[in-house]
């Protein structure tokens, strides 16, 4: 029986189990439930300001000289709750409590303007029962959705099922007539009597509609929870991994594997200090960690404007791919201007560190064209996209050579011809160093400087 039940409630509701969600995502949602109450808050204005016009502007249908008219006094009322409501929701300090009185206040304005229709025209209270107005009881309950909490909802429907009996119950015991309930259909509808199986059919469909949407919403609220958290475990994965990866994992409509991976024409820049371990060496762990942290926060920022995806960060050097992560056709184009656009700001992160009478940095670039692999590597405990082939290799090996050149940045002959192909413009001719050996590379390479 008990399993029986727990199937129905997942079935309905779903699960959703908020206590283990980390508090930086129960926080997001909770933002999100403030401004669903800001939502609700200038919807109840905007509501009691329509309805205050409506009643000054409509023709009076009942004698001027009746004693007692309590719509005005219900809407100045629930107006000046509404604004103190509104404005402790767009201060963020509205109560839970708040909350519960607003549904009771909502649903008693309501009724309370129900009952006195009776008064107004001078008729039997079975009057009350059959105004037209019953049907903003369901506006209110809907309001309650807004929020994303069920209870409000199921709340909003047994304060009206219970207001609804009240009226009822005042309609037959202070009615003029003793025998005020009728089982005529048509009489009812011509008369002030009372047929019990029409208010059963109200308070029925009250209950109804409280309740399919109180299920739709919790549905709706399990859906929002799992959004809100996978949205912030998006966050998190952007300051670990290139956007272009984290848009891999969390749009992939497959689960990623270890293993998978596609063949791509890409390019490979890696970047690297010169001198850094020497200079590591020298200066204390924090101020090591704050000159990476610095180097990193200039640089990044540099090869992302140009398309490009980091791949890792190794010690003091940055490897990222162009055209890997995402397929573009100007990668080899994209790879050489952002080369070009690192060693401009290390011209302009040096003028700032002999400004403060720092040692001046010097790095070297390589970048290197054609096919490569990226794909998921490592276990079902921890995966990591990277990429693979000899244009990875060669990077690197360029990076280094550019110490035998004297220059700062190397790429191919090929590929720099590549990159013109893709409409990559100069801005200065670029040497060709023909015919030269990289060490680990067997055969001889026409290399290309970038930046002397």
């Amino acid at each position: 029986m008990k399993t029986m039940l727990h199937d129905l409630k997942e079935m309905l509701f779903g699960v959703a189990d908020e206590a283990a969600l980390p508090a930086r995502v129960k926080e997001l949602i909770r933002r999100a439930q403030e401004e669903s109450e800001i939502l609700i808050g200038w919807v109840q204005l905007a509501g009691v300001v329509f309805f205050a016009l409506v009643y000054a502007i409509a023709p009076k249908t009942f004698d001027s000289e009746v004693m007692f008219a309590p719509v005005p006094w219900a809407l100045a009322f629930y107006f000046v709750f509404t604004v103190i409501r509104l404005y402790l929701a767009l201060k963020r300090r509205l109560p839970n409590w708040m909350i519960a009185l607003s549904v009771v206040i909502d649903m008693t304005v309501l009724l309370i303007t129900i009952w006195s229709f009776h008064l107004q025209y001078d008729q039997p209270p079975g009057l009350s029962l059959k105004a037209p107005t019953l049907l903003y009881i369901f506006i209110l309950i809907a309001l309650r959705t807004l929020r994303f909490e069920a209870r409000y909802v199921l709340f909003a429907g047994a304060t009206a099922i219970v207001g609804w009996l009240l009226l009822l119950g005042y309609a037959i015991t202070h009615s003029p007539s003793a025998d005020v309930i009728t089982r005529d259909y048509v009489h009812y509808i011509t008369s002030t009597d009372i047929l019990i199986g029409g208010e059963v059919d109200k308070i029925l469909s009250i209950l109804a509609v409280t309740v399919v949407l109180a299920v739709a919403l919790a549905r709706a609220r399990r859906i929002l929870v799992r959004s809100v958290a996978e949205q912030a475990a998006a966050r998190d994965l952007s300051r670990f991994f290139a956007p272009d990866v984290v848009t891999r994992i969390t749009a992939s409509e497959t689960l990623v594997r270890a293993g998978q991976g596609e063949t791509r024409q890409a390019a490979i820049l890696y970047l690297d200090i010169r001198g850094f371990t020497a200079l590591a060496r020298r200066l204390p762990a924090d101020q090591v960690m704050a000159l990476l942290g610095e180097y990193q926060s200039r640089m990044v920022p540099v090869i992302q404007h140009h398309g490009g995806s980091i791949d890792k960060f190794l010690g003091d050097g940055i490897l990222a791919t162009f055209g890997a992560a995402m397929t573009t056709e100007s990668y080899a184009a994209d790879a050489i201007a952002a080369a070009e656009a690192l060693l401009d700001e290390l011209v302009s992160w040096n003028l700032r560190r002999e400004s403060l009478d720092a040692v001046p940095l010097r790095m070297a670039v390589g970048v290197a064209v054609g096919p490569v692999v990226f794909g998921a590597v490592g276990d079902d405990t921890r995966l990591e996209y990277t990429v693979i082939g000899d244009a990875v290799n060669l990077a690197a090996k360029l990076e280094k050579h550019c110490k035998v050149e004297a220059v700062q940045g190397l790429t191919t002959a090929s590929a720099m011809a590549r990159a013109r192909d893709q409409g990559y413009a100069m801005a200065a001719d670029h040497d060709i160093l023909p015919a030269r050996r990289i060490e680990g590379i067997d055969e001889t390479l026409d290399l290309a400087v970038i930046a002397a």
